[in-house]
C-alpha cells in the first residue's frame, strides 16, 4: 500500500475518552502495519445549524459556527499530539461539516481500517456502543476496530483470539488475526463453536461425537495460513455452543479479539452477525469486525 495514495487508518476523534483509547490503540496499530493515519472529526450538521445557514438572517451569528469550527481543530490538535506522543508519526487530521456516520463510512472506502470509539461524547451513558460506532459496524467498507475508554491496552505478551466458524466472514477474520500476531510476535487462539445456540444442547446431542466434526471445521478454516505465518503459534480450541460467552472470556486475557462480521447463520442482507454484535458490546480487548469493501 502506499502510504501517500491511501490514508491507512481513519480514527473517529470526539474529544471523548473512549476517542483517546481508540487513538492510542490506533497509533500503534499504525506503527506496527507502518501505514499513516487520518484522524477525522465530523462537525455534525443538526437542524439549528442547518437552518441558520440556509437564512443568513436567522438567529445563530457567524461566530457560532467559527466557535464550533475553532473548537474542532482544537479537539484535532489534541488527538494528533496523543498519537505522536504513543509513537505515529505519519499524521493528517482533518473536520468535515457532515452527518458522522455517512462521513465515515466515506472515508472507509479507500482505508485499510476505520477506529472507534464504543461511546462518544454524545452517547447515553446506559448505551454499550454510540450511534458513530454502531452505525459502522453495519455500514463501513472496510474492517472496523472498536475500542473502549476502558478496555485494557497493555497486555503485550497476551494471544490474539479469533472466532472461527468456517463462513466466508471468518476466512477474512483469520487473515487479519494472523496478520496481527505476527507482527505482534504473539500466539493466536483459533475458537470454534460447533453450535451457535446460546442454550445448551448437552441433554439431546452427544458433544464427544461431534468434537470430532467441529475439530475438522477449524482445521479446514486453518488450512493454508501455518506456511503464511510459520512464526505464529496456534492453539486451536473447540467448544459445544454458546460462542460469544467463550470469545467474550477469552478476551479478558486477550490483547485483540477478532470476529468477522456475518457468521454462518448470516442471510443475503444481515450486516452484522449475532455472535460479532455480542462481543463489541462487552469484549474485554479491543475488538477487529472483518468487513469487506
Amino acid at each position: 500500500m502506499s502510504s501517500a495514495l491511501r490514508p491507512g487508518i481513519v480514527v473517529a476523534v470526539d474529544g471523548s475518552a473512549s476517542s483517546d483509547a481508540a487513538l492510542r490503540w490506533s497509533a500503534r496499530e499504525a506503527v506496527l502495519h507502518r501505514i499513516p493515519l487520518l484522524l477525522v472529526h465530523v462537525l455534525s450538521t443538526d437542524v439549528t445549524a442547518a437552518w441558520a445557514t440556509a437564512v443568513p438572517a436567522a438567529l445563530l451569528p457567524l461566530e457560532y459556527f467559527q466557535g464550533r469550527e475553532e473548537q474542532a481543530r482544537g479537539v484535532l490538535a489534541e488527538a494528533e499530539a496523543l498519537v505522536k506522543d504513543a509513537g505515529a508519526t505519519l499524521v493528517t487530521t482533518k473536520f468535515v461539516h457532515a452527518a458522522p456516520v455517512p462521513a465515515l463510512v466515506e472515508a472507509s472506502t479507500e482505508a485499510e481500517m476505520v477506529v472507534a470509539g464504543t461511546r462518544g461524547n454524545g452517547a447515553v451513558k446506559r448505551l454499550l456502543l454510540g450511534s458513530v460506532s454502531t452505525g459502522l459496524l453495519y455500514h463501513a467498507r472496510c474492517p472496523v476496530a472498536v475500542v473502549g475508554a476502558d478496555t485494557v491496552l497493555d497486555r503485550p505478551d497476551a494471544p490474539v483470539v479469533v472466532g472461527v466458524d468456517g463462513s466466508r466472514a471468518s476466512e477474512q477474520a483469520l487473515g487479519i488475526a494472523f496478520d496481527e500476531a505476527s507482527l505482534r510476535g504473539v500466539d493466536l487462539v483459533a475458537l470454534h463453536s460447533w453450535s451457535d445456540r446460546s442454550e445448551s444442547l448437552h441433554p439431546y446431542v452427544n458433544w464427544e461425537g461431534v468434537r470430532a466434526q467441529a475439530e475438522e471445521t477449524l482445521a479446514i478454516s486453518l488450512a493454508g495460513f501455518g506456511e503464511r505465518y510459520p512464526d505464529v503459534t496456534v492453539h486451536r480450541e473447540v467448544v459445544f455452543d454458546r460462542p460469544a460467552e467463550h470469545l467474550l472470556e477469552r478476551s479478558e486475557s486477550a490483547q485483540l479479539l477478532v470476529v468477522g462480521s456475518r457468521g454462518r447463520g448470516g442471510f443475503a442482507g444481515m450486516l452484522l452477525g449475532s455472535v460479532s454484535a455480542a462481543v463489541v458490546q462487552a469484549a474485554g480487548a479491543p475488538v477487529i469486525v472483518a468487513r469487506g469493501r
